[in-house]
């Protein structure tokens, strides 16, 4: 969602990191740029205006214009007032009590019901706790068998349907059942835009329900239409957050930027795809990192730890430590990292490397090179990739051939898992990991590597 703004950043900061020194004209030029990189990605001019002047009272001054890295400093200064900016921190939900009421408000197409179902399947696997959702949308057809059927795919109770009921009939229905469940989710009805029929209905449903939090879902694609819409749904009712939905489609971002800053409502979740698990945490301070390039090694960690299956990794990884890697094992690294998502999407998880991302894709390391590799190791014989040494040329020929790659290729990827037996081997000369971090520990500790991060206390 933030692609865009973060080139446009990016750049900025380019512009400027090669000089010793940033004179006053200097950092006002750059932030004359971070203007225009935040007005073209729609964050609004009154939440622009603001950074812009925090960020310039901390930027302009003897300690940013005699530091010998001063552009380093300037991105830090942006980086902490992103934070501040989006809310500083996000500590996810506090279920403290039994049921703990959330309603979900939003106008149609924002994607609510799915939302919904979202929630319901991230607090029950998150959590632990039972969940009831139930829909007091009556307006648009087959709203509530909508919620039904997610409840049943995701295995989530969900409150059996009455044909003819109106909103508050359903919800003194549904009362007498909450005193089962830990926590309750209230789908209510959207409208195409807000209407006076549609606000009294929901104050009506949360008077009656008295929630514990007010969910507003808002689409990303929406850019500034969605602030106001949220201003209009926060008057109303009071919110307590925010779930940006559609964050994978072609949104500047801007609208997630100012949401904090313009109404004093936080944005706690972003939705994206159709999948149950298409719904993360928005963190601020991991959002500023992805921005400014600085990568979200921690998501990502988190994001392994969800997706890849921990049995199949070590068996991984105790092969590759004792030397016995083969073109068997590559192909399940390949299947691995495909459960992360795409190359591209993964390297702008990592530091030092999210910020050149696009330029590494261009030069070749992309999906499609996954797919290159995949199809030759494919194109082998079970022998083959269990026995890599004895692929000669006429061999390599024929798996060329038979991947629809040429034989450069195929020799390239055997140079590469060669290199990778080769090093791997040469880890456990070391110690294994455990060496390889305590000698990294080592370097950090001597000052040679001062900037690279604590890797001597890791567990493994």
């Amino acid at each position: 969602m933030f692609e865009s703004l973060s080139k446009k950043l990016l750049r900025t900061f380019d512009a400027i990191r090669g000089k010793n020194k940033l004179s006053e004209t200097d950092v006002k030029d750059a932030l004359r740029e971070i203007k225009i990189a935040l007005l073209e990605a729609d964050v609004s001019l009154p939440v622009v205006k603001n950074l812009l002047q925090k960020i310039e009272e901390k930027a302009i001054g003897q300690q940013i214009i005699k530091d010998v890295s001063p552009a380093n400093q300037v991105v830090k200064i942006v980086n902490d007032e992103l934070v501040s900016m989006l809310g500083e921190k996000n500590d996810g939900l506090v279920l403290d009590k039994k049921p703990y009421i959330i309603l979900m408000s939003g106008l149609n197409g924002s994607g609510k019901t799915t939302t919904t179902a979202k929630l319901a399947k991230f607090i029950q696997k998150k959590y632990g706790k039972s969940v009831l959702m139930l829909s007091t949308d009556v307006y648009r057809p087959q709203a509530r068998e909508q919620l039904k059927i997610w409840g049943e795919k995701i295995g989530v109770a969900t409150l059996p349907i009455v044909e003819g009921e109106k909103a508050l009939d359903i919800i003194k229905r549904a009362k007498k059942s909450f005193a089962d469940f830990d926590v309750v989710l209230v789908d209510t009805a959207g409208r195409v835009s807000i209407d006076s029929d549609m606000m009294k209905e929901i104050s009506e449903i949360k008077k009656m329900l008295c929630p514990d939090d007010i969910f507003l879902c808002v689409d990303a694609l929406m850019g500034q239409d969605g602030v106001n819409v949220a201003k209009s749904f926060n008057d109303a009712l009071g919110l307590t957050g925010i779930i940006m939905t559609r964050v994978d489609g072609d949104a500047r971002g801007g609208s997630a930027l100012s949401m904090k800053a313009s109404i004093g409502v936080p944005v706690k979740f972003l939705g994206s795809g159709e999948k149950e698990d298409d719904l993360e945490l928005f963190f601020p301070d991991r959002i500023a990192s992805r921005i400014l390039g600085m990568g979200d090694i921690v998501s990502l960690v988190e994001k392994a730890q969800e997706k890849i299956d921990e049995d199949e990794a070590k068996k991984l990884t105790d092969r590759l430590m004792s030397g016995q890697f083969n073109f068997e094992d590559m192909l399940s690294q390949f299947k691995q990292v495909k459960k992360l998502g795409s190359i591209g999407g993964i390297m702008k998880f990592i530091p030092g490397i999210s910020g050149i991302a696009d330029k590494l894709q261009s030069a070749g390391m992309n999906d499609d090179m996954m797919k290159k590799q995949e199809a030759i190791i494919l194109s082998m014989t079970l022998k083959e990739r269990r026995n890599p040494d004895i692929l000669l040329l006429g061999r390599k020929k024929r798996i060329a051939k038979g991947a629809g790659v040429s034989l450069s290729d195929v020799e390239k990827l055997i140079k590469h898992y060669q290199k990778t037996k080769s090093m791997m081997e040469q880890m456990n000369n070391m110690g294994g990991l455990k060496g390889l971090m305590q000698m990294a520990k080592q370097m950090k500790d001597s000052g040679e590597f001062a900037n690279m991060p604590d890797l001597g206390d890791l567990k493994f």
